[in-house]
């Protein structure tokens, strides 16, 4: 009876630990699933797994097909074995990558597995391996080509695929040499060969450069996988130029009535985009799909934000082509239709085509902002306003074509080496530039080139047939003969010349010192002449300024002079009139002093004999010298001089002497003795 029991005791005993483990088995199969999270079951026995695929679609042993989405899941532990893992968070500004580690293998030369709408964002793992879509595609290993947007959260199988992320990979990892390369547990974008900036959402925007100005982006675009390109092609254009083709089969008439407005729309027609056909490369199966190829695109990509695939799609930001006013784009075309030139059989430099086709396009880009690839179109700007370029150290003009110019250099016949400072303006017409461009290649040629040797040699040439001295004197003439000769050279390339212009001439040394005693000397000279004209300019001020003091007595003096012969003229006219009166009157009056003079020579007569008769008597009386004596005294009394001095001193005794002592004595005593003057008193 003890025996039975006992049995009875252990059944119970062992009955009680089955059920306490099962219980525990129980508990332990159920797993409590999070709601960004899947549960990855994997199955301890059943079936083996083909050797190319590490999941169970039909209950093999391995990693099952079906994940155990959020919520509470039972999962028998004795049979299966449950891992949590997160969804996929894709952070904002960012991408997710999807590498397939099932499917089909890639055909021989893909980089990317093909992709169809119906795989979504790869939840549907069967959709994926079974194929859908109108066309049954199915899934291929390797990576995808959609990439996860910013913002993605997905559970998405972390067996089946792996997606990278910039703050992590998310799945577990197949390939040995994946696991080598982990740290933990987890893996890095770095391990993939991707850089820091790769898994960023490409952004195509203004950039600013250094000196505070904005330019202007395009994006680059080169694509890593697709069919090869043509050959001969060196970037890809969806359809090609077929449809630059057949815009010019129809435009023959508008081409005959305008050129230009008919290369101006086929211009439009090659600048405009077709990015819209995928998405700017976001589709990259679309892409695919219209025929595009691997390498470089014809297409760039304006401004905006792109989720691009970094194992795609490389970009390569450029600045965008402006065209300034005064300015053109000559455009050299590295793609599109064969060449066909346009230029003539006269222009002999190169080719011009119509825009589309390969060569230097006949119609430059005018003012404006151009999308244009610059890895497949150079365009060389030419300044169609006056172009001023400097041969001179430090001097250099916005455009930067003479920063490489340097002053002329030149040996006058004597030795004397000249160092020249030029400026030379030059001018391209718009119509112009493609032939300009075709003959030179860029402005940077003509300039650096042409216009260099062509003025160097000038100058070189003409200072050594001329005297230093002749050279300085003739400085006009010689920029007058350079402007001709650059005029003429340039003519050749059809650019016209403006004018050269001597801005300086950096003299020698000795030849300095000469001109400087020259120049003194000479201005000695002219300081000498200057004060010989202020002496003379001095005399002429005095005279001047006497003469004008002397107007006015001049003026008088001609005023009387004037009223002289006035008074002259009158008293001419009186004396006429006198004249008259005196023919009539002269007759009688003549008669009258006839008779007159007549009787009055008588009487003079008369008198003359008395006065005789007295002088006779005078000179038997006192004698000749006393009478003459007498006679002269009486003269003077008539005249009223008195001669006769107050005290007169005599010596001698004679007779005379007592008689002139007497007469003066009563001459001074008695005045009233000597008569007037007129008298007729006798003595």
């Amino acid at each position: 009876m003890w025996e039975n029991v006992h049995h009875h005791d252990l059944v119970s005993t062992l009955i009680a630990l089955l059920i306490f483990i099962f219980v525990i088995l129980v508990l332990k199969s159920i797993y409590s699933i999070g709601p960004t999270e899947v549960g990855l079951v994997r199955k301890r026995f059943g079936e083996a797994l083909p050797e190319d695929n590490p999941i169970a679609f039909r209950g093999e042993a391995g990693y099952q097909a079906d994940l155990l989405m959020p919520g509470l899941r039972f999962k028998f532990i004795l049979v299966y074995a449950v891992t949590k893992h997160p969804w996929v968070q894709v952070p904002a500004g960012q991408i997710g990558i999807v590498v397939a580690q099932i499917g089909q293998p890639l055909p021989i030369g893909a980089k990317s597995a093909v992709f169809t709408e119906v795989f979504g964002n790869f939840t549907n793992l069967r959709t994926f391996v079974d194929g859908g879509g109108p066309r049954h595609i199915r899934g291929q290993k390797g990576v995808q080509r959609p990439v996860l947007s910013p913002g993605t959260l997905a559970p998405i199988h972390p067996v089946a695929f792996l997606v990278i992320t910039k703050p992590q990979v998310y799945g577990v990892p197949v390939s040995q040499e994946l696991r080598g390369r982990m740290k933990g547990d987890r893996l890095s974008y770095v391990v993939f060969g991707l850089g820091d900036s790769a898994l960023d959402v490409t952004r195509i925007e203004p950039r600013a450069t250094e000196g505070g100005h904005v330019v202007d982006m395009v994006g680059v675009v080169t694509t890593l996988d697709g069919d090869p390109l043509p050959a001969g092609d060196i970037s890809s254009r969806l359809g090609g130029f077929k449809d630059i083709e057949d815009l010019e089969a129809q435009t023959p008439a508008v081409q005959a009535i305008s050129p230009t407005q008919a290369n101006s729309q086929l211009i439009e027609t090659i600048l405009g985009s077709k990015n819209d056909q995928h998405k700017s490369y976001q589709d990259f199966q679309a892409f695919l799909d219209k025929g595009g190829k691997i390498g470089l695109q014809h297409d760039p990509l304006l401004y905006g934000a792109y989720n691009l695939n970094p194992f795609l799609v490389r970009v390569e930001q450029v600045p965008m082509l402006v065209v300034e006013q005064g300015q053109v784009a000559v455009i050299k075309s590295y793609v599109g239709l064969p060449t066909e030139d346009t230029s003539g059989s006269e222009f002999k430099f190169g080719s011009l085509v119509k825009p589309g086709h390969r060569g230097i396009w006949e119609e430059p880009l005018r003012t404006g902002k151009y999308p244009i690839n610059p890895r497949i179109y150079q365009a060389e700007i030419v300044p169609t306003a006056i172009l001023k370029l400097d041969w001179a150290k430090g001097v250099t003009g916005a455009h930067g074509l003479d920063a490489r110019l340097e002053p002329i250099i030149a040996k006058s016949r004597e030795g004397f080496i000249f160092t020249l400072d030029l400026q030379v303006l030059i001018h391209v017409a718009d119509t112009k530039a493609p032939r300009v461009i075709s003959m030179v290649g860029s402005m940077f040629n003509l300039v650096n080139e042409v216009l260099q040797a062509a003025l160097g040699n000038h100058f070189r040439n003409r200072l050594g047939m001329m005297e230093a001295v002749t050279f300085i004197q003739s400085r006009q003439t010689v920029q007058a003969e350079a402007t001709q000769h650059i005029s003429d050279q340039l003519d050749d390339y059809e650019v016209e010349t403006k004018g050269v212009y001597i801005q300086d001439v950096i003299l020698p040394a000795e030849l300095v010192e000469v001109l400087t005693r020259r120049e003194i000397a000479n201005q000695e000279i002219e300081t000498f002449k200057m004060q010989q004209k202020a002496q003379e300019q001095r005399v002429a001020t005095e005279a001047t300024t006497g003469k004008a003091d002397m107007q006015r007595d001049l003026a008088k003096s001609a005023i009387g002079i004037d009223i002289r012969r006035n008074n002259a003229d009158s008293r001419m006219q009186e004396a006429r009139g006198e004249s008259e009166f005196i023919k009539q009157t002269g007759t009688a009056q003549a008669d009258v002093i006839r008779a007159q003079g007549t009787a009055q020579a008588d009487v003079i007569r008369a008198q003359g004999l008395s006065k005789a008769e007295g002088f006779r008597a005078q000179n038997e009386a006192i004698g000749a010298t006393s009478t003459t004596l007498v006679n002269i005294a009486t003269v003077l009394a008539e005249k009223g001089i008195q001669f006769v001095p107050q005290i007169l001193v005599a010596g001698g005794g004679n007779a005379l002497d007592g008689l002139a002592a007497t007469l003066t004595k009563a001459l001074a005593g008695q005045p009233n003795l000597i008569s007037s003057p007129g008298s007729n008193a006798t003595p």
